[in-house]
């Protein structure tokens, strides 16, 4: 087996506390190391997880009500796997942090514009 892909629908929660479908919201992908143990690797591919959304303005009612949903998720992975996430590289979005995403710098009180890359 080289790795299993798991897709499908996500819930994410808008600032009023409405939950909103989507697609590919986060990915998660099972793959055996070199050694044959198992490893998992979690991609995020929305904004409701950070400070500010991909326009750099933040949303701290969305953040709140996404971003401990996260980190509860990413808890239960390492009790399930029996070992402590390691963050993956920095990409253009973003990059991890403990079990949430670390913060965008602000300049004026707003984030970077990651629009262009969409």
């Amino acid at each position: 087996m080289g790795e299993i892909l798991v897709l499908g629908n996500g819930v994410w929660l808008d600032a009023d506390g409405n939950r909103r479908n989507e697609y590919r919201l986060v990915e998660l992908m099972v793959s055996p190391d070199e050694i044959g143990s198992p490893y998992a690797e979690l991609s995020v591919h929305h904004d409701v997880w950070g400070r500010c959304d991909f326009r750099g303005r933040p949303h701290p009612a969305v953040h709140a009500n996404n971003a401990p949903r996260l980190a509860a998720a990413l808890r239960e992975l390492d009790d399930l796997l029996g070992v402590e996430a390691e963050p993956g590289e920095r990409t253009y979005f973003g990059k991890a942090e403990g079990h949430g995403l670390e913060d965008p710098d602000l300049i004026d009180g707003l984030g970077p514009d990651l629009t262009d890359l969409m």
